[in-house]
């Protein structure tokens, strides 16, 4: 079995250049919906595509069960995206850790939709990334490494309330088991010092926004 699934949502997809080396020859791809056709420009076999489809053609669909594609087709009226069933079936799959490609950009109440998604119950257990090759955004729940260059800038944004204990390390701006809250801009535009920093928390939930610095 694939280590890490590796999802295609339907919003702004990067430049293939900035995406290519995030991918690993042995990551299980799936298509979410439109991001099938991301998928294809790079010449990558989705293991599975999932939605409601109505963002592809039957053409599509046909083409995809003809590879032998497992193919998960919803309805239209539903209460969940087509994202939050994909990342479903990644974690019924047994997959511990997930990378998202093209969730952001577009329209706002989707990229927002999708970021909460990173606070899905059923999520806690796993590693899940958003990624666009400049930024990469998680969910922190206890502590993490962030790696990177002199220069990145991080931001730590509390969400659902505020978060406890937050302590950094090789920050600019260091926090000192400090209490972050979110009507609060305390978190932003942190930059790293070397080529590794460290974050840890006591309580709540802190999204990370890690952008990278050109180094050019």
């Amino acid at each position: 079995m694939a280590k890490r699934a590796v999802l295609f949502a339907n919003g702004e997809m990067p430049q293939a250049a900035l995406i290519l080396p995030y991918l690993r020859p042995d990551d299980f791809y799936i298509a979410v919906d439109g991001g099938l056709r991301y998928l294809r420009n790079l010449y990558k076999t989705p293991g599975l595509l999932i939605g409601d489809l109505d963002s592809i053609f039957a053409a599509d669909v046909e083409g995809a069960l003809a590879q032998g594609v497992e193919v998960k087709r919803f309805p239209v009226d539903k209460d969940e995206t087509d994202l939050e069933l994909a990342l479903l079936s990644a974690v019924e799959k047994g997959f511990e850790e997930m990378l998202i490609i093209a969730a952001l950009g577009g329209r706002l109440d989707q990229t927002l939709g999708n970021l909460a998604l990173l606070t899905l119950p059923f999520l806690a257990g796993a590693k899940v990334t958003i990624e666009d090759g400049t930024e990469e955004i998680f969910l922190i729940r206890d502590r993490t490494e962030i790696n990177g260059n002199p220069g990145d800038i991080v931001s730590l944004i509390p969400l659902q309330g505020e978060v406890k204990g937050v302590e950094t390390r090789d920050l600019k701006y260091p926090l000192n088991r400090e209490t972050l809250y979110a009507e609060k801009s305390r978190g932003i535009s942190n930059v790293m010092l070397t080529d590794q920093a460290g974050v840890s928390i006591e309580s709540g939930l802190l999204l990370c926004i890690h952008t990278r610095v050109s180094k050019l």
